[in-house]
Order: structure tokens, then C-alpha cells, then sequence
């Protein structure tokens, strides 16, 4: 029986490829084919029509790295050909098996209107079904040729990664552009054998159905005349019918097919590559709807929307009219993408504004449901984001990428810190761009961890990345596995059909309780320092700027809030928290120009925050503060003099001279402040910390060691960190100075100078303040290393049990002991501002200002003692995709807090990430809001969007407890309301007769107040 089978398995495949695939078209004539390079960056089509082109010769190499060819092709439809169904074929000269970044088209008439986009599996373009013959077919085709960054499995370092290292050597070699005679017989006869033959191959070897599909293959094949495909195709499809025919069992699984095309904004491509991207496969897409009325595409994303918009009117047309049939559905409602771990809370909460909105007022559409399939992780604080912004399903795929332990769960409820739960979703299927394959079909319920419990998944279909998205050739298979013996049933619908039907089945589906931790890609809270600096800093001059807008636009009466920039520069700071820009794991020329916009970004929010402090009237000197707790600290005047201050939360004060009561001392390596004493040893780092307030040592070992790592990842090396890195090291230890650097009653600094491997150096200044337990580690690197990273390490006498670590509007903690292979897994952890270990009675913190990776360890000391170490994952240096990735200078701060609450962490992460403010200003304006009671933190201040004048304040609680407090204003409160993140009002909230807000929270709740202003 095994030799029969192998017998008729052969058999079927040598003539389906070799026989019936070649004849599914009829019959070609080449096109005339002329052709223009574009010089340099892209041009609007306009400017390529009037070009002057050149004969052009198929076989012919063609298409610089990066670069964009025009074809001008032109043809005639022979009158033979009347009453058949012609189309244009066109080969790029498309290589490898990924139908991703590579060559791409879209073709054009003559006029400028888009018609279809050709991709590696996606060649084709209408012509006429029927034709009529004779048609004159006179077509401008946009090429890009754009390097397959993926061509050698990421195997080693590649210059084709930035246009200005790629060089000009033609990638492609131009294969085919005809005019043909589709031959539906046979095309549909290959369908039928492909989706025939991966069943059976997929089938148990005792499954009957298994052997009545072999045989009838082996009788199809007896049909098929070898010398006359077409004329025999039909009568081969009838042997076939029958077992096509055949019903699935009633008990089969149930998947709901969404049409998908999952499209990176920016990754082995640039930002200006994607909007080509975007255009090509959004004109496939509706040229496939017009085709398949029961095919539907869901599409998140709306930063790509706009893109078409903007640049694609006649795609841009089209989408509308695909969403208003109910074929394209806007999904996600975020504005991209985003990473799932490094953007702020309020940067995620604007992701889901801006995207809502945008399909609100575009389509008339409200998307249910948050779409991250490939983030890398999930914060725990998504369920209530995404409740509060109106979703109720949310869908990942990433998760089944786990190194060590296979999620349990594939419908899930999910719980987020606050108790929040949003149904959830993880496709069995494991991936997103699938085709409805055997091997997909027979994994997707093999795989589906809720059998006897729920009957039904979800698959997003279509291939991404400039593979095209879903193709005719995905909708007739899923048309034939609707409802086929062996197979589970695929139904074409909409993802809340799906998500409805789901929960409706399985109401009581198991729980999942904190973050969704990606057991891999751990290096992405690491790789490309300067980008998530970039983020990071973007986020809060977003918040100084918002603040001090509403502040002026109160206060001023000629001031006008800048609604338009301010919505502007959002954007473009949400568009570089996709999930392969701030992660670090997109090519040279992505993160290049990310550091350009986060630089240009940060030049318009300084002036648009010293425009609103301006406005407030010239005076002497104030100080401002950002943040939402009232400081009391050393800044720097305009001639870098230290002073000491006080300033209320959200508000300012002058620049008066107050004295702490302790003043500080630098002797020879010893900073002291009467709060903390800090003793720097012969080699740089800290052979004590000594909290004077506990009368306790906080170091248990040399603090700030700075660890050198070989860091080579088995694969994926700018996403990954392997475990085995920690087994290779170099400490450095060989300063080549350590100096005292200011010795003031308010500053002392000791700067310590290190030189090391390929001729990297560091200077690190340890900073104490006045009436401050903080220790500063201001760092500058100059980085030469390559497949390394460098991490500095704080052994405190702490025994803790679990850390604790930011993340959006609160904190979750994780054990730091390896009991099971789920904590052993979490070698490298993401955390925002600050780290937190405790024993009951103490605590110490860390905290930076722009690192986010981080690892927490245990051990026992000799004298029984356990020591508790915190690691800063500071600077890597992979090799792929990004060759120079991290080189070069980078300046951080990072902080050690003995003594701290995770309150105390709290406020010192908001003050490190946002200084002190010296501007001359006059008056002394009330700040806009604030507050008493302890764990309400103010996240934003900002004007309502919808321009009315009112205030609109996020706050949350950030302890992990209950929290009570009374928000207080710095205007006429007329009135307060309880609103959504989209600002639409839920309840209104009491106000008290002296105008105060009550607000009362659960842990880590976040709680919008839109404040109207009276008279």
C-alpha cells in the first residue's frame, strides 16, 4: 500500500506542475516594453509620464537597490482572442520564496489611474472578461527594486540596508510581460489539485477519506490527455467533483477567514517605501472585491490610510467604496501598529484616539476590536486601554512564537492590572498571512487549545510586506474548503462576526491575568538606544508642551492653543512607535531617519512650549514644573549655577534661592548629603551606598559594575538576546581617571573616564544633590563595539521576592526566582522609568531616562544573606538588519534611589524624565489642575479636541492600591464629566459647592475628566 501511495502521489505531482500549471494560460504575445529610471528618490507619476523611455528587452537586468523604474508597455488584444478572458502577465524577475519586500509594481493607464499592483505571487492584471479583441492596452508601470533584505536568512551583515550604502548593481532580471488568454478550466483544475492533494497529504494514514482522495486523483490523472490539457481539463474536473463534494463532518472545526495584508510601516524598508507599499496591495485588494462578493478584508492601520489618501486619491476612492459594501472593514484603531511594551500610557492611549477617530470620521466606522498580530509582547495595561477607548475583542498572533513554554490559551479572557478583561484571541493557525495550505488547516485544529469547549478560530489570509495581500487564488480555496470531509469548514466574514459568535460559544473561556510576555525578541527593549531615547524624550515634551498650552491658552487671552501641530507632532511620534521602529529591528536607513525626525520633533516642542511660557508675560526668572508631584530640588540657572527650589505639581515658582537643610561634601571618592553617602572605589564603581536615614548599607557587592557581554543570538540578532549571553564577560574595572568635579553645598560630582575593547570609551558622572537620596549616573558612550552588550548592575542587600517595573499607568511585578520554566524564561524583562525591589520595610530603586531592558537575579551570599541585582540593559551593537547598529555616541542617565517606596519611585521617574524648566516669566499663574491624595498621578493636561474650550485631564492610580483624592482647578469649574478616551462624556462627576472634583479610584485605574470652564 506505501508503494502505491508514493506511486500516485509522484504520479499527481509530476503532472500538475509539469503539465497542467503551464497551460493555465493559453495562449501570450508579448508586450512592447520601453524603459525610464527614475534618478534618485521616487517621483509622482505626472513627471514619469512625461519622461523619455528607452527599448527595453525582456531577460535584462534591471532595478538599482532602492531605486524605481518606469515601464511603458504597450499591446493588442488579437481579435482571435474575442469572448476569452485575457490579462497582462507581467514577471518582474521576482526571486526567492518570500513574496515580501522585493520587487513590486503598480500599473497605470496612461491618465494616472492605478489599476492593480504585480507582485512575485499576484502577476496579473484585468484586461477584459470577456475581451472584446482588438483592445489597444498602453500601460505605465512604477517598479521599485527594493533589496530582499531576507535573501540570505539574515545570515550576516548586508549594505543593502541604507540607500546610501546599497550601491547601484541591477537586483533583477526582467522575466516576462505578455498579454494572455486565461484558460478557467484549468486554473480552476490546479486549485482543485492543490487544495485535493494537501488534504490528503495531511490525512491520517487509516483516515478512509485519506485513500478515496488518492484514488481519485490517480483516476483524474487517467483523464487528463497529456497532449490536449485545456480540452481535457474539464472532464478531469468532473472525476473530481465528487470528493469535492463531499460535506464536512458537523462537528468540524470552524474557521472564519479575514482577508488580511499585514504591511510594516517602516522595517527592511524605509517610511517612504511603505506608502508605495500601502498603494500597491490596497489596489489589489479592491480590484479583489470587485471580483469576490463575499470576500472581506480587514485592514488596521490608519496612519496607511492617510497615506493613500494623501498621495492615492483613485485607491483612496476605492477603499470608501469597499468599506461602504461591507467588503473592507477597518480594524485595530490604532494609528499604527505600535510596539506592545516601550510606548508610554499615554502615547497608547493616543494611538487608540487617533486611530478611532480617523476611521470615525473617514468611513462612519467604529472599530471594536484592538489588531496586533506581530508585536513583540503586550503590556498588561492594554485590557482597560483598549475597554476605555471602546473595543471589545482584542487579537495577537506573536505569542505563538514562545522559545520555552507554549501559551495555554486560544481564546481567552484577558486581565489587565486594574481587573479589566477584554475576549481575546490567538489564531491556532500561527501566522497572519495565511493561504488556507494542507499543513495551515490541519495546524490550525491540531493546535486549537479550547476543543470541547469552543469549535471556532479565526485566520487573517493575504500575503504582507508587498506580497500583494490576499490573492484569487486564496478566496477559490477557501470557496472549496467551505464545507469539505477532512477539512475544517472556512467561512469569508467579518472579525466581530467572528469575535461575537466566539463568545457567544465560550462565554466562560479561561483567564489570563498580567502581560502577555514574549519568550523571544527580548533585545528590543534594547537595540537602537538613540530611537527609543528619541520616543521617549518625544513623549514627555509632548506632555511639558500640552500642559503649558492650556496654561497659557487660560491665562492668556491672546494665546491660541496649537490644536494642528500639536495633532501633527503626535502623529508623527505614534507613527515611530511601530512595532519594528522603536524596537530597533528595522534597517539602517529607518532608524537614520528616525533620529532626524525625533531631533526635529524635539526642536518645534521646545519652541511651542516657550512660546506658551512667553505668552504668560515677560518677568525675573521661574522655574517650571511638568511633572505631578510638587519638587523640592537643585536645577541649573542660565549660568549653570546650582540653586535649590521649591515648585508646586504642574505649576511654577520663582527662582529664589532656598537653602535644604543639609548641604553636601565631596572628600577625596566619598559624596555626602546628611541623606545618603556614597563612596566610589579605585576602579569607578561604588563600594558603598549607605542609606544615613535607614543607618543601613544598601550595596551588597561593587555597585554600577559595568558589564561587557558577548551578545551573538542564535538568530534574529537585533530582536534577540539568548540566554547565553551571561556566560561571557568582561567587567570593566580599569578606569583611566576618577575625579572629583564639583564640589558645591548643593552639587557634588565625581567623574569617572573608562577606555575599552575596539576602542570604545564612557564617561560617567556620579552626581548627589541637596535634600535628595538620588544617585545619578550621567552617561555618555562613545560605542565601537560590534555583538555586545554592555549592562551596569546594582547587588543590593534587598531580599526580594518579586521586582516590580513601570509600565503604562501602573506597575507589575515579577518573581525573581526560576521555580518553573515561565520565570526562567523571563531572563530579559521590558520596564518604562524605574525598577523597584523591596523587603518588607525597605525598598530601592532604579530609574532611567530612556532605558527600557532590564533582568532582576537572586542569590544567596555566604553569610545567608540574599542579594537582589538589577541590571540596565545600557547599549548592544548588532550586526543585522542595521550593520552599525548603536555605533557612535549616546548620552543617558540612569539613577539608583535608596530607601524608595514604589511612590517614591514613582515621582523620582517623572522628575529624571522631566527636568526643571528655568523661563522668564511674569505672574505666577495657578496650575490648571492639582491635586491631594496620595496615588492619584495626572498624566495629561491638555485642551479637548473637539477645540470647545474645555480641559481635559487623565489621571490614574499609581501605587496598586485604592486611592482617594480631591482635584482642585485653576479656573472656574462649571462643570465635570467622566469621558471615555475619546473624549465622550460616560457620567458626569460631582463637583463639590467650593468647585473640587472627588475622584476615587481602584488600583491602577485611569479616569478622564473633561473640566468646563465657567465665567
Amino acid at each position: 500500500m506505501h508503494d502505491e501511495r508514493r506511486r500516485i502521489e509522484e504520479r499527481v505531482e509530476r503532472v500538475h506542475h509539469q503539465r497542467i500549471k503551464p497551460a493555465i494560460y493559453a495562449a501570450t504575445v508579448p508586450f512592447e516594453v520601453e524603459a525610464w529610471q527614475a534618478p534618485g528618490e521616487p517621483v509622482p507619476f505626472q513627471e514619469a509620464a512625461a519622461a523619455t523611455y528607452g527599448p527595453f528587452a525582456m531577460d535584462t537586468p534591471w532595478g538599482p537597490p532602492w531605486g524605481t523604474t518606469w515601464f511603458r508597455m504597450r499591446g493588442e488584444v488579437p481579435a482571435a482572442w474575442a469572448g476569452r478572458r485575457v490579462e497582462a502577465v507581467i514577471d518582474l524577475g521576482f526571486v526567492g520564496d518570500w513574496p515580501g519586500n522585493q520587487a513590486e509594481a503598480l500599473v497605470h493607464l496612461t491618465d494616472g489611474t492605478p489599476l492593480k499592483a504585480v507582485n512575485p505571487l499576484n502577476q496579473y492584471v484585468p484586461v477584459g472578461n470577456p475581451a472584446q479583441g482588438g483592445e489597444r492596452v498602453d500601460y505605465l508601470v512604477e517598479a521599485a527594486s527594493n533589496p530582499d533584505i531576507l535573501a540570505n536568512d539574515f545570515a550576516g551583515p548586508t549594505p543593502l540596508g541604507d540607500v546610501l550604502t546599497a550601491g547601484d548593481k541591477p537586483l533583477y532580471t526582467f522575466k516576462r510581460a505578455d498579454l494572455a488568454v486565461l484558460d478557467e478550466n484549468v486554473w480552476h483544475l490546479d486549485l482543485d489539485l492543490q487544495v485535493l492533494r494537501e488534504l490528503m497529504v495531511h490525512l491520517g494514514e487509516h483516515e478512509p477519506r485519506r485513500h478515496e482522495i488518492m484514488h481519485a486523483l490517480d483516476r483524474a490523472m487517467d483523464t487528463v490527455d497529456l497532449d490536449d490539457i485545456s480540452g481535457s481539463a474539464a472532464a478531469v474536473r468532473e472525476v473530481l467533483a465528487p470528493v469535492l463534494a463531499r460535506p464536512a463532518h458537523a462537528s468540524a472545526h470552524v474557521i472564519s477567514g479575514v482577508g488580511h495584508a499585514h504591511i510594516d510601516s517602516a522595517w527592511l524598508w524605509p517610511i517612504r517605501e511603505t506608502k508605495r507599499k500601502t498603494s500597491r496591495t490596497f489596489s489589489n485588494v479592491t480590484s479583489l472585491a470587485d471580483e469576490y462578493e463575499d470576500f472581506i478584508f480587514a485592514c488596521s492601520q490608519a496612519q496607511q490610510y492617510e497615506w493613500v489618501r494623501d498621495h492615492y486619491p483613485h485607491v483612496w476612492a476605492r477603499i470608501q467604496d469597499s468599506v461602504k459594501k461591507g467588503q473592507w472593514v477597518p480594524v485595530g484603531g490604532m494609528w499604527v501598529e505600535a510596539d506592545g511594551n516601550l510606548p508610554g500610557g499615554e502615547a497608547i492611549a493616543r494611538q487608540l484616539i487617533h486611530g478611532k477617530r480617523f476611521f470615525i470620521e473617514h468611513f462612519g466606522v467604529e472599530t471594536k476590536g484592538v489588531w496586533l498580530p506581530d508585536s513583540f509582547g503586550y503590556t498588561a495595561a492594554y485590557p482597560q486601554l483598549a475597554k476605555l477607548a471602546g473595543n471589545d475583542w482584542f487579537l495577537t498572533q506573536k505569542i505563538s512564537w514562545n522559545q520555552t513554554n507554549k501559551f495555554p490559551h486560544h481564546t481567552f479572557w484577558w486581565e489587565g492590572i486594574d481587573g479589566t478583561r477584554i475576549f481575546t484571541h490567538f489564531p491556532p493557525i500561527d501566522t497572519y498571512n495565511a493561504r488556507f495550505s494542507g499543513e495551515e488547516m490541519d495546524r490550525a485544529v491540531r493546535n486549537y487549545s479550547e476543543k470541547g469547549a469552543g469549535t471556532r478560530s479565526l485566520a487573517p489570509f493575504g500575503w504582507g510586506d508587498g506580497g500583494g495581500g490576499p490573492t484569487r487564488e486564496i478566496m477559490e480555496r477557501a470557496r472549496r474548503l467551505a464545507d469539505l470531509e477532512g477539512s475544517p469548514k472556512v467561512v469569508v466574514e467579518h472579525p466581530d462576526t467572528f469575535f461575537a459568535k466566539a463568545r457567544e460559544e465560550y462565554p466562560d473561556a479561561p483567564v489570563w491575568v498580567g502581560e502577555l510576555y514574549l519568550e523571544l525578541h527580548r533585545a528590543t527593549y534594547t537595540s537602537q538606544a538613540r530611537t527609543k531615547q528619541g520616543n521617549r524624550r518625544s513623549e514627555h515634551l509632548l506632555r511639558e508642551a500640552e500642559l503649558w498650552a492650556t496654561t497659557a491658552a487660560l491665562h492668556a487671552p491672546d494665546y491660541g492653543y496649537p490644536y494642528d501641530k500639536l495633532d501633527r507632532l503626535w502623529k508623527t511620534v505614534l507613527l515611530h512607535q511601530f512595532h519594528d521602529i522603536l524596537p530597533g529591528s528595522s534597517i539602517a536607513w529607518v532608524h537614520r531617519e528616525a533620529e532626524a525626525e525625533y531631533a526635529r520633533v524635539a526642536g518645534e516642542l521646545e519652541e511651542l512650549t516657550a512660546e506658551a511660557v512667553a505668552a504668560l508675560g515677560a518677568g525675573p526668572a521661574r522655574v517650571f514644573n511638568t511633572g505631578p508631584y510638587d519638587r523640592a530640588e537643585v536645577v541649573r540657572t542660565a549660568d549653570g549655577a546650582p540653586a535649590y527650589v521649591e515648585v508646586p505639581a504642574s505649576g511654577s515658582a520663582p527662582l529664589a534661592a532656598a537653602r535644604p537643610e543639609l548641604p553636601v561634601t565631596a572628600v577625596g571618592r566619598v559624596l555626602d548629603n546628611g541623606l545618603v553617602r556614597v563612596e566610589v572605589a579605585e576602579d569607578g564603581t561604588l563600594s558603598s551606598v549607605y542609606d544615613l536615614r535607614a543607618n543601613r548599607e544598601v550595596l551588597a557587592g561593587p555597585g554600577n559594575l559595568l558589564r561587557l557581554h558577548t551578545d551573538l543570538p542564535n538568530y534574529w540578532d537585533a530582536w534577540d538576546i539568548d540566554k547565553h549571553y551571561k556566560n561571557r564577560f568582561t567587567d570593566l574595572l580599569h578606569p583611566d581617571a576618577v575625579t572629583v568635579v564639583e564640589e558645591d553645598p548643593l552639587v557634588g560630582a565625581i567623574r569617572v573616564t573608562r577606555s575599552f575593547g575596539k576602542g570604545s570609551t564612557l564617561t560617567q558622572t556620579i552626581t548627589v544633590r541637596a535634600g535628595s537620596a538620588r544617585v545619578d549616573f550621567e552617561t555618555e558612550i562613545d560605542w565601537h563595539e560590534a555583538e555586545k552588550i554592555l549592562k551596569a548592575g546594582f547587588p543590593v542587600d534587598v531580599r526580594a521576592a518579586h521586582s516590580s517595573a513601570e509600565i503604562q499607568f501602573g506597575h507589575v511585578q515579577r518573581p525573581t526566582h526560576t521555580n518553573t520554566t515561565w520565570e526562567a524564561a523571563r531572563f530579559e524583562v521590558s520596564g518604562h522609568r524605574w525598577v523597584h525591589i523591596a523587603e518588607p520595610g525597605y525598598g530601592v530603586a532604579v530609574l532611567n531616562d530612556s532605558t527600557y531592558g532590564h533582568d532582576v537575579s537572586r542569590t544567596v551570599r555566604e553569610d545567608g544573606g540574599t542579594t537582589t541585582t538589577v541590571a540596565l540593559s545600557l547599549v548592544r551593537a548588532p550586526r543585522v538588519p542595521d550593520p552599525e547598529a548603536d555605533q557612535g555616541r549616546h548620552r543617558f542617565t540612569y539613577s539608583l534611589l535608596p530607601g524608595a517606596t514604589i511612590g517614591d519611585a514613582v515621582a523620582e521617574g517623572y522628575a529624571l524624565n522631566l527636568p526643571l524648566r528655568v523661563a522668564d516669566a511674569a505672574g505666577a499663574p495657578e496650575p490648571v489642575v492639582s491635586l491631594d491624595g496620595d496615588g492619584v498621578t495626572v498624566e495629561a493636561v491638555k485642551l479637548a479636541d473637539d477645540t470647545s474650550g474645555d480641559v481635559v485631564v487623565r489621571l490614574y492610580e499609581s501605587r496598586g492600591g485604592r486611592a482617594q483624592g480631591v482635584l482642585r482647578t485653576g479656573f472656574p469649574l462649571a462643570g465635570a464629566q467622566v469621558t471615555d478616551l475619546l473624549e465622550r462624556p460616560l457620567e458626569d462627576a460631582e463637583v463639590t459647592e467650593d468647585g473640587t472634583v472627588a475622584v476615587a479610584l481602584r488600583p491602577f485605574q485611569v479616569l478622564t475628566l473633561r473640566l468646563r470652564r465657567g465665567r
